[in-house]
């Protein structure tokens, strides 16, 4: 991940307005305000978050307010712009940084820096960033936090402040692919449909299960084939014919490598 410190030419104090955050293997963006801005002070496209008290800024904004700053892919000599600045191919982050991220809508410029150099303040808001996700019934979202706060967010709830969310409910398979949004800040449907963890937090209820427990779980209660035939004392083969005859399920049939809960092991195993 890359670090950029956004700096404001035309504010008196010497500090960072905010920062941003490139994760470069998802070429995503997400940008983290300083909350001592006002909706005044802040640039005009974060002005309706930071008036909300928002200073996370979703991933699909903070690219917008990145494209603000580049030579859009479609400029008609984007192949003599690219080859004069030795690039092989379009590339946002590196032309944002040519540029220095100035931008003739505002005064304000990036400049890079490490991750530790972001402010603690900052830092620990990715504290309850979500950590991993997935369904449960036709409807819930079972969300684990890096704080170790486990959720169940309705999906019913998110679609009344996200229309996008109908359309998953929908849609079984759809709903099957969530998964955690770049950085944890958010969950994603189909690589396209996104929630940001703070609607999660706001319209989810908190499970009195940490997200530690659910790993501990899954450490200790979930065996593989190997595992499973030295539980059972039985071959491969002896495994095999006992899923085939349905006298025990696997936890994903679909996958290439079996998976068992311990429990229903155990259970072959007493007879």
């Amino acid at each position: 991940m890359k670090v950029f410190a956004i700096w404001d030419k035309e504010r008196e104090n010497k500090t960072p307005i905010g920062y941003l955050l490139y994760y470069e293997k998802e070429s995503a963006f997400i940008i983290e305000l300083s909350s001592e801005l006002d909706e005044w002070d802040s640039p005009l496209l974060f002005s309706f978050f930071v008036k909300k008290g928002i200073f996370t800024i979703p991933k699909d904004i903070s690219a917008l307010w990145v494209r603000e700053r580049v030579i859009p892919s479609g400029r008609q000599n984007i192949g003599s712009i690219l080859k004069n600045h030795k690039m092989t191919e379009y590339n946002e982050m590196k032309l944002l940084a040519l540029s220095k991220g100035e931008c003739s809508q505002d005064s304000c410029y990036i400049k890079e820096i490490t991750y530790d150099e972001i402010p603690e303040e900052i830092r620990t808001r990715s504290e309850d960033n979500v950590e991993e996700c997935f369904v449960s019934g036709k409807h819930d979202i079972i969300c684990l936090f890096k704080n170790d706060m486990v959720m169940r967010v309705d999906l019913r709830k998110v679609a009344m402040e996200n229309g996008k969310i109908d359309s998953v409910l929908k849609n079984e398979r759809v709903l099957n692919t969530v998964e955690v949004g770049v950085g944890g800040y958010s969950i994603t449907f189909n690589d396209s449909i996104e929630v940001d963890k703070r609607i999660l937090i706001e319209k989810g209820t908190e499970i009195k299960i940490s997200a530690q427990d659910f790993y501990s779980f899954v450490n200790k209660n979930i065996v593989d084939t190997e595992e499973a035939c030295e539980m059972l004392q039985c071959s491969k083969q002896n495994l095999t014919y006992l899923i085939k005859t349905g006298k025990i399920e696997t936890i994903r049939q679909e996958s290439r490598e079996n998976m068992f809960y311990k429990g229903n092991i155990e259970k072959i195993k007493w007879g």
